[in-house]
């Protein structure tokens, strides 16, 4: 695959005044990508734009590192039936029936964020009951499942004569319940596709700050980025973005736009692997010289990736993606091998309240730590797993210091960060989330957040957080925009 041709001019000189650095209101002027000068600067060449801050704080770019593009482009074009809009089966669909009423016939209706809180486990008949005069998809809150109706199914070729998919759920009678658990690239291939917006995706990042993202996603083909390459080749998705992919994703033929990052290794804990095949599936990643990047959601499945990685030994770049629950008794093991692990405190406060209704009490005290693993010498970055997270990194911040479930109930008060070390998981370089937060100097690249306020007022309140504008390549791109 080869990116589209495309030339785009450089970045205008750019000189920032009176914004807040370090505590003090600087003028910053800007070259050519990178920050070229800071401190009391003389009147702007005449080529320059000038942009007043106002006394607002200038940050280095947010970096998102962990979310999923592609998903979050088709989430914002579906219909959202999690909590708190959809409660019951009675608003499920009702949801449901207005999304389809203004929608062409025959066209497929695709809906995201359901938990069983609202209705209880879904399949077909459930969906059927309020729309079954147009195919449907759900998609669970975890992103491993999909419901579909009994028109989707049909449609798949569900049932058929050939056994169905392993993952396809089966009913007593052996029909389809319409339960496909983690059948994306089954689905796929057999479903109309719709344009995914991924402009949309970029100014919704650049509006919150967000300068680069890793792509959790573990794409196995250079084509199944297609979309994301021509979308960062021709600017209009902005951000830097770090591809993950599986181990079969073909990195040395990945496009320049795109920096490959780990290779994504996908734990499912209903069948974890045993440490001697995990261990092989790292030793294939390193083959092509790649680190790795393991889906640790469970205790089981770190102890497991703990042991492979003891065995194969750890690179420079892996990690834990999630470390959803990290007891203590593993922090020596994962300081001594080196790991970065990659979490989400703003499920916390997202999901606090089934977590402390469904997750093993003797796991709640351990549930995505961050102050602990600091507090150990185990490096951490975080990502708001977007679109099964929120994607608003000052609303993770918010999380990582309150930790309170959305009752108001506090869940781990002990792992609670203060904001300005929350703020730095996501300063980490996307490259290098082990290193320290990124700061704003002279001659590093102008990936920029500039506020409307001064960062201690920012920090007192991350959920209220306003961005004037963020700077990708010293390129302005505004929150209206």
């Amino acid at each position: 695959m080869t990116p589209p041709e495309t030339e785009r001019p450089g970045p205008p000189p750019l000189v920032l005044r009176h914004v807040e650095l370090a505590g003090a209101v600087v003028d910053v002027a800007i070259r050519d990508g990178r920050i070229e000068a800071i401190g009391e600067l003389p009147p702007a060449a005449a080529d320059a734009t000038v942009i007043d801050g106002h006394g607002g704080a200038l940050l280095p770019g947010l970096h998102d590192h962990h979310v999923h593009l592609m998903a979050l482009g088709a989430a914002l074009d579906s219909v959202d039936v999690g909590p708190p809009g959809v409660v019951d089966r009675r608003s499920l669909a009702a949801t449901l029936r207005a999304a389809g009423a203004v929608m062409a016939p025959g066209v497929w209706l695709r809906a995201v964020g359901y938990h069983e809180d609202a209705a209880g486990p879904l399949d077909r008949w459930l969906i059927d009951a309020a729309v079954d005069d147009r195919p449907v998809r759900v998609q669970h809150r975890s992103g491993a499942l999909w419901v579909l109706n009994s028109l989707a199914l049909a449609e798949v070729g569900l049932p058929s004569t050939d056994a169905p998919p392993a993952g396809c759920e089966l009913a007593a009678d052996g029909s389809p319940t319409g339960r496909l658990l983690r059948l994306d690239g089954w689905l796929a291939e057999r479903i109309p596709r719709r344009p995914v917006d991924l402009a949309r995706v970029g100014r919704l990042l650049a509006a919150r700050g967000v300068t680069g993202v890793t792509d959790a996603t573990p794409f196995d083909s250079i084509d199944d980025l297609d979309l994301i390459v021509r979308a960062v080749s021709d600017g209009s998705l902005p951000q830097h973005v770090i591809v993950t992919g599986s181990p079969a994703l073909d990195v040395a033929s990945l496009p320049s736009p795109l920096v490959a990052g780990p290779a994504k290794l996908l734990l499912h804990d209903h069948d974890l692997p045993t440490p001697d095949a995990l261990a092989e599936q790292i030793r294939s990643a390193r083959t092509q010289g790649r680190a790795v990047a393991v889906h640790c959601v469970t205790r089981a499945s770190l102890v497991v990736t703990l042991v492979a990685f003891g065995d194969v030994g750890t690179v420079i770049g892996d990690r834990i993606e999630h470390g959803a629950v990290v007891p203590p008794e593993l922090y020596d093991d994962l300081r001594q091998l080196g790991l970065t692990v990659v979490t989400q405190p703003n499920l916390v406060a997202e999901r606090g309240d089934d977590y402390r209704r469904d997750v093993d009490p003797e796991d709640l005290a351990h549930l995505w730590p961050c102050r602990s693993l600091l507090d150990a010498g185990i490096s951490v970055a975080a990502g708001t797993d977007a679109p099964f997270g929120r994607p608003d990194p000052w609303a993770l911040v918010d999380a990582a210091t309150k930790r309170q479930a959305p009752s108001g109930a506090v869940v781990g008060p002990d792992e609670r960060l203060g904001a300005a070390d929350a703020l730095d998981l996501l300063l980490r370089p996307g490259a290098r989330p082990f290193d320290p937060a990124r700061r704003v100097t002279v001659g590093q690249p102008a990936d920029l957040c500039l506020l409307r306020t001064p960062l201690a007022e920012a920090l007192a309140a991350p959920a209220d957080v306003s961005v004037r504008c963020t700077l990708i390549d010293g390129r302005r791109h505004d929150p209206s925009a």
